[in-house]
């Protein structure tokens, strides 16, 4: 390895947004109490004024692509992006975990979620490096997408299963921070991801770092920064404020380890920083860019 010194070029990464637009939780959820609550009762609710005749038509229409059930990646983008598609694939009434009620949302009550696909990025977050061989694993019949509100302190978790051979949405539910599997981590990163010298704080004493070569558009350079250098050579964007987590299959409750990759959904960026847990503080130890 070299050391990199702090006066070397990085190269700039151009971001493209995506014209499509977000709906919040507290906004989409249009729920019904299974045993006596009305949609009028639930807080943050909105009555779809579409007729459900017009919905189901739209959903009629709807096309999946040949083979993008094999891999939750494939299937979301195409759920995402088609409202039709997800009228589908919804398995309604659909259950909705909501400060400790279980509530039902019904089919003209649903809408439209683009998740990620609002913005030019989304974020996944693994414990180990065998976790993220899931997401190219076509055995894996379960996932959850996660929005993660830090400075909120909540997370919306959507559950997908594969169990009849089509990616169908079973559940929704709504969970403090606090009692996600990546807890710890994610009071942390709140912090780091806003406040540049308690990232450098967080370094440690040495961090391996990779990146394209400026000289070889198609090697890459390797070697070790040390605190002071960050400033220079930190990811050109650390998510804030609002990540999305995907977890693919069954994964292990805790662990020392966090793999936190941001990637490009149309222009090819990605970033990766592992962060461990040393002397009972999350230290980043690699990034590559």
């Amino acid at each position: 390895m070299r050391k990199f010194e702090s006066n070397e070029m990085k190269k700039c990464v151009v971001f493209v947004v995506m014209a499509c637009v977000s709906v919040s939780f507290l906004t989409l959820l249009g729920c019904t109490d299974k045993k006596a609550t009305s949609a009028q009762d639930v807080e943050g609710v909105e009555e779809d004024t579409a007729v459900v005749d017009s919905l189901e038509l739209l959903a009629a229409n709807a096309k999946m692509p040949k083979g993008a059930d094999e891999l939750f990646d494939d299937f979301i983008f195409n759920f995402a992006s088609n409202r039709g598609l997800q009228l589908q694939r919804i398995a309604f009434p659909l259950l909705v975990e909501k400060n400790g009620k279980q509530l039902s949302m019904n089919r003209n009550q649903w809408k439209t979620e683009h998740f990620f696909m609002s913005q030019d990025y989304y974020t996944i977050i693994f414990n180990n490096r065998k976790e993220m061989e899931l997401m190219k694993d076509t055995t894996v019949s379960n996932a959850v997408i996660e929005k993660i509100y830090l400075e909120k302190g909540w997370v919306q978790q959507y559950f997908f299963d594969r169990s009849t051979g089509s990616w169908m949405m079973r559940k929704m539910k709504e969970v403090p921070m606090d009692k996600s599997i990546h807890a710890s981590f994610l009071k942390f990163y709140q912090h780091f991801s806003t406040d540049e010298a308690f990232q450098v704080e967080s370094m440690n004493n040495s961090v391996e770092f990779t990146a394209p070569d400026p000289d070889d558009d198609f090697n890459t350079m390797t070697g070790e920064i040390f605190p002071e250098q960050w400033p220079s050579f930190k990811p050109g964007l650390i998510p804030s404020g609002f990540i999305y987590n995907i977890e693919y299959g069954k994964i292990s409750g805790g662990s020392n380890t966090k793999i936190f990759v941001t990637r490009g959904i149309a222009n090819g960026y990605e970033t990766e920083m592992t962060f461990k847990m040393i002397g009972g503080k999350w230290k980043l130890v690699k990034f590559t860019t």
